[in-house]
């Protein structure tokens, strides 16, 4: 049986609650190996050196405070590795915090920040886009095939507008909440808070299909 590492970004933020849904794939797919499924195991990792990200299959940048996660990626010198490894095909995936780090552009409130950006895939973002922490909330949501997905939103950011090759897969409230391109997803929202498990499965998925590729 193949073995799965997917790494979490261990600098700051929602990492606890990633490793636990990515372990709770792994269970679900330990489940379905005798009824003819998925012969893959999920192993969840935490990222915290450059020698990590050397070590993964995937990685989840989670939720968190933007600013201050690019600052430790860019310190530590994470952000070129990642950037490295994405380049060769390495699923990236950013929820929130995350998603504003994965965009080539930045709003004015980014660009006041000097926040520095992975710029991996094409499209801007908008910080803070639904208001303030005390503003947070849970909507249901189509995500790509994904149907009445339950996305909890806090202090969230919104995709202002996508380009080449970066793919819509859902909107709230008139903005774009999650995008997709080739090894990339992004999401404004935070599916590991949540009981379901959808969104981490569909990004394993990635890893089969870039496999793939190769």
């Amino acid at each position: 049986m193949k073995t799965m590492r997917i790494g979490v970004l261990a600098l700051q933020g929602d990492v606890e609650e990633h490793l636990a849904m990515l372990k709770k794939c792994g269970a679900t797919a330990a489940r379905n190996v005798g009824r003819g499924g998925s012969t893959e195991e999920v192993e969840a990792v935490r990222v915290k050196h450059v020698k990590d990200v050397e070590a993964v299959d995937a990685l989840i940048i989670p939720g968190g405070e933007s600013t201050t996660i690019a600052k430790l990626m860019w310190a530590s010198g994470i952000a070129e590795e990642v950037k490295k490894r994405a380049g060769e095909g390495m699923p990236v995936w950013g929820t929130c915090a995350g998603l504003v780090l994965l965009a080539k552009k930045g709003d004015e409130q980014v660009k006041k920040t000097g926040q520095k950006l992975l710029e991996l895939m094409d499209f801007e973002v908008g910080r803070n886009a639904f208001g303030r922490q005390k503003e947070s909330f849970e909507a249901e949501l189509d995500v790509g095939g994904i149907k009445k997905f339950p996305a909890v939103f806090i202090r969230a950011p919104a995709i202002a507008k996508v380009w080449g090759d970066c793919k819509v897969l859902a909107r709230f409230d008139g903005k774009i909440v999650a995008a997709e391109q080739g090894n990339f997803l992004a999401t404004a929202f935070h599916p590991e808070l949540s009981e379901d498990a959808r969104v981490h499965e569909y990004f394993l998925g990635k890893i089969g299909r870039q496999e793939k590729k190769r």
